[in-house]
């Protein structure tokens, strides 16, 4: 039969794609066994080293910076006094210097001793005929013969008779993750050289060895856009009866586009831990089986409905209206059950009595019988039954999945080590600030030098929204960026990072640092809050906000956003900002897993510690992790089960959407047509609209008009 399309294409794609739906549902179902570690563990391990990556790497960046603008800053000044202005500010290097590079003399030097034929070869590249490298500059990593690692910094340090250098020597510290006595950390470089260590000693281990090849290898890798700045990734280690070791590693690398010293150096880090294995199995083959073929029988049962119900009627209407067209009159049209289809075939009858010499007569509606569209609308109701428990109700993991304690312990050291970072960075930002200050000590500075020194530091440092100087009574008197938001009439702050208000539609903290040596003159540097946002946000750590000491939200991390000086979203995390504030150490915050009726969130609280500028602040990093989010078989189960019913119900949807609109709206249509035309109706021409059963149906009907009209017209012509 030269048909194509009409009921037979959505009615098989239904079927075949109700069987691939139950085949999918049968295989992806399977049992889930937990004993190889959750992924969610060892994600949250990968999550941890880049924490850990971001710190370490933004700690060098800030030193480089660091020293880079002192050259810059104190250009022409005497060596020693380079040296004490720059201890007075910055307490964090180990021995300071400043050399010739020509002689390798060394003109003025603090703290300990620093290599200076390290300094002198140079970084790498090309060396000259004397063996000096012709392109000193920048950081580099020096192995010490005690087996000590450190960082050292070069600068050149303008303004004297000949040339000169800056050097600071700087300890290579693990980032500050607390480590405790069942998590390792390494910093390895390019070649997987183990340079600094925490926690219980595993360098020796074949996994370690392994995870160090690994993370070495991917260092040099690029990293994707909007991830992680610099390659990461997680394995599994050594096994030791049910416990497993989950390791994690990143690299201290940079993204594509961004500037980053340190980014070159070529580090990793790699964090372990040991994890207790769970034998526990989540079962739902079983129901996968059961679910895939209750759709097989109710996908057959459809397609047969539908088959008797729509196809067949149709295929048996074209077959009468042909022999209607061709003339063969002699046998009655056949009676259909189905409501458009027996419609149809009385107005067909109708017509064949005409055709015989009969008068038009108007058939009526037909009563009775079910009419397409329900039989389509019980079809959808029928897999819908099937697919929206699936999506609604079944394997629904509840508040009462089992979530790993390493987890927790995981969002504890992740909370613990963001306010590290953004407790750094505060006071890395009154550092600035104090150096700018010292800039303009002595009085001696005139307005337009001390604005360009003000325009300098803003253009360097994107923390700041605006840098200003203010007299002893708070009057600005000069300042760049945004307008000065410190309380007009009050005398500045001690030096000291400050908290401006507590509430409006911003937040305003500033950095405060006296001039040595000028009486009632202060350096203010305010933070941009898009700067506090960036510290805080983190991926896989959840919502994460930036409190004061009332509990009201600073900042927030990019993917939720916030109001500010709001309250946090819950009672528990307040509860929880509490007990951490009470029971606080030096290494570690307070984290807990939160139970409601129908969901449970990972929460973790960590204050301020280790003094600082920020002492006085009290400030805490608090976040929240639904457990919803995170890799456990539970929840992989309850989202597999959803996908196989949102499957089911797409391929009811769209094909019985399909059928609906391509077949059974025509055949209303067509039902009344072939009323009309057998109720009298000579003059409308009948065309069809798809080259179906339909349009098959409509082309026998005109046929049949014509030769109506014709003979109608015939006596007329004969009387004349």
């Amino acid at each position: 039969m030269p048909l194509l399309g009409g009921a037979r294409p959505p009615i098989a794609a239904l079927l075949a794609l109700l069987l691939a739906v139950a085949g999918t549902t049968a295989l992806v179902l399977g049992d889930r066994d937990r004993s190889a570690i959750d992924t969610a563990v060892l994600t949250s391990q990968q999550h941890v080293a880049e924490d850990g990556a971001l710190s370490l790497r933004a700690s060098l960046d800030e030193s480089i910076t660091d020293i880079q603008r002192a050259a810059a800053v104190y250009a022409g000044s005497d060596p020693d006094a380079v040296l004490d202005k720059l201890g007075k500010v910055y307490n964090k290097w180990r021995g300071t210097a400043v050399i010739d590079p020509a002689g390798g003399t060394l003109l003025a030097a603090r703290g300990e001793n620093i290599p200076l034929a390290s300094v002198l070869q140079g970084k790498g590249g090309k060396a000259g005929k004397d063996g000096r490298n012709d392109d000193p500059l920048g950081p580099r990593l020096v192995k010490l013969p005690s087996g000590d690692t450190r960082m050292l910094v070069v600068a050149a340090l303008p303004g004297g008779a000949a040339p000169r250098l800056l050097v600071a020597s700087g300890t290579l510290n693990v980032p500050g993750i607390s480590s405790g006595e069942d998590r390792s950390l390494l910093v390895v470089d390019s070649a997987g050289t183990v340079l600094a260590s925490d926690g219980p000693s595993v360098a020796r281990k074949a996994w370690a060895k392994t995870a160090r090849k690994t993370a070495a290898a991917d260092s040099a890798k690029t990293p994707e856009p909007g991830g992680h700045p610099g390659a990461s990734g997680h394995l599994m280690g050594d096994k030791r009866g049910d416990v497993r070791t989950a390791v994690g590693y990143a690299a201290a690398g940079r993204a594509p586009g961004e500037t980053s010293a340190a980014g070159t150096l070529g580090l990793s880090v790699i964090t372990s831990v040991d994890v207790t294995e769970d034998p526990a199995v989540v079962r739902t083959q079983a129901f996968g089986l059961v679910a895939a073929g209750v759709l097989l029988v109710l996908a057959l049962l459809v397609g047969w409905v539908l088959l008797r119900t729509v196809q067949r009627p149709l295929l048996q209407l074209y077959l009468e209206s042909r022999r209607l067209a061709r003339g063969e009159l002699d046998r009655p049209v056949a009676r259909f059950k189905g409501r458009e289809a027996g419609r149809t075939g009385a107005a067909l009858e109708s017509l064949r009595r005409q055709l015989l010499g009969g008068r038009p007569t108007r058939t009526g509606r037909a009563r009775g019988g079910v009419g397409a569209t329900a039989t389509v609308l019980v079809c959808a109701l029928v897999l819908l039954a099937w697919a929206g428990p699936l999506l609604l109700l079944v394997n629904r993991a509840g508040s009462t999945v089992s979530v790993p304690q390493q987890l927790v312990d995981d969002q504890r050291r992740r909370t613990d080590t963001a306010s590290d970072r953004v407790r750094k960075a505060l006071n890395e930002g009154w550092a600035d600030v104090a150096s700018v200050a010292q800039t303009l000590a002595g009085g001696k500075t005139e307005e337009s030098a001390q604005k360009a020194v003000l325009d300098k530091t803003l253009r360097e440092h994107s923390r700041y929204r605006a840098v200003y100087v203010i007299d002893g009574e708070g009057k600005v008197l000069s300042r760049a960026g945004d307008s000065p938001r410190h309380p007009a009439g009050k005398p500045p702050r001690p030096d000291s990072v400050a908290q401006l208000n507590t509430s409006g539609k911003e937040p305003a903290v500033a950095a405060y640092a006296a001039v040595p040596g000028v009486k009632d003159r202060t350096v203010v540097g305010e933070y941009d809050p898009q700067f506090l946002i960036s510290l805080v946000t983190r991926p896989g750590l959840g919502q994460v906000w930036l409190i004061d000491k009332g509990h009201r939200i600073i900042a927030a991390d990019r993917g939720h956003g916030f109001r500010a000086f709001s309250k946090l979203p819950g009672g528990h995390l307040d509860d929880l900002a509490v007990t951490a504030r009470k029971h606080t150490t030096k290494t570690s915050g307070t984290a807990i897993l939160h139970r409601t009726a129908g969901s449970s969130d990972i929460a973790a609280a960590a204050p301020f510690t280790g003094g600082g500028a920020v002492k006085d602040l009290q400030w805490q990093v608090v976040s929240s992790q639904p457990t919803s989010w995170l890799e456990l078989p539970e929840y992989s189960a309850q989202r597999r089960t959803m996908l196989a019913g949102l499957l089911g119900l797409t391929a009811a949807v769209a094909c019985l959407g399909w059928l609906y609109i391509i077949v059974i709206r025509p055949l209303h249509a067509l039902a009344g047509r072939a009323e009309a035309l057998a109720g009298g109706d000579r003059k409308t021409v009948l065309f069809p609209q798809h080259h179906d059963e339909v349009g098959a149906v409509v082309r026998n009907l005109e046929l049949i008009r014509q030769r109506l009209r014709t003979a109608a017209e015939r006596p007329t012509a004969g009387r004349n």
